[in-house]
């Protein structure tokens, strides 16, 4: 039996599923239900609103921005408490007993069925879409873009940057977009920070992108910036207007290097 009652919100969200976009989106912290089978999970409703949650902001700029792009966007429903989706199911963050400094009572002594259960409603239907969405583009350029944001203090730390973007393997849309981001008035713009991409702290990068042989881009933008609609709506057209420059040059350097066959990947 699933782990989510038949009225209970689906595990993700699609937007543009049909997309011209050479872009993917997706937003794997993007919501912050609890299914009625884990209860609250013991976490008060104030600290659900808390980053601990989910990711403020980030659904509403990745709505906005595939509406601007034409591009396709794959939302998550239910909290990262729950299950992290930007983490292997099989690492002890993926069900956190602490998130920062706030303890998750329901997610002590989580049985292997319990995380199974969890993972299976959740996490795996997610995975699934967007792997079909990227099965669906063969033969045209897709180019994944991880939608995520960052907390202004964390630890008493302030973290001075308003975007940031995150790489591994592969770091080329991600230098070509902080060269134009900062170039933008008074942004600071942050590379691998605040945080970084790795096998063990991700999975949406490393598994769709990396594995695929996809250019891509973890995108972190600062909290206070999109917390409201007029702050979403202002990065979304930021971004909208910066990417499709990032695909230009692109093709504009493998055109220089004899690379560009005129045919997308």
């Amino acid at each position: 039996m699933s782990l989510l009652g038949v009225d209970e919100a689906p595990p993700f969200s699609v937007v543009n599923p049909s997309g011209t976009s050479p872009f993917l989106l997706t937003a794997d912290h993007a919501g912050r239900r609890i299914p009625e089978a884990c209860g609250d999970l013991g976490v008060s409703a104030a600290d659900m609103e808390r980053h601990i949650a989910w990711d403020i902001g980030i659904a509403g700029v990745t709505r906005a921005l595939a509406a601007a792009l034409d591009a396709p966007a794959v939302l998550q429903t239910y909290s990262r408490l729950v299950i992290d989706c930007n983490r292997n199911p099989g690492v002890a963050s993926a069900f956190p007993a602490l998130s920062e400094a706030t303890r998750i009572p329901g997610n002590v002594g989580l049985s292997e069925a319990d995380k199974l259960a969890r993972r299976s409603a959740i996490f795996d239907p997610y995975h699934k879409q967007i792997s079909a969405l990227i099965a669906a583009r063969a033969g045209r350029q897709t180019i994944y873009v991880a939608m995520h944001s960052f907390t202004p203090v964390y630890c008493e730390v302030v973290r001075g940057m308003h975007v940031a973007v995150l790489y591994n393997r592969n770091p080329r849309v991600s230098h070509l977009l902080a060269d134009m981001l900062r170039r933008e008035p008074g942004l600071v713009v942050g590379e691998n920070d605040p945080y970084s991409v790795s096998d063990d702290s991700d999975y949406g990068v490393p598994v769709h992108a990396e594995r695929g042989g996809l250019d891509y881009v973890e995108l972190e933008i600062r909290q206070d910036l999109i917390q409201d609609e007029a702050g979403q709506a202002q990065w979304a057209a930021r971004l909208a207007r910066l990417l499709p420059l990032v695909v230009d040059k692109m093709r504009a350097d493998e055109l220089a290097l004899g690379q560009y066959s005129g045919v997308e990947r």
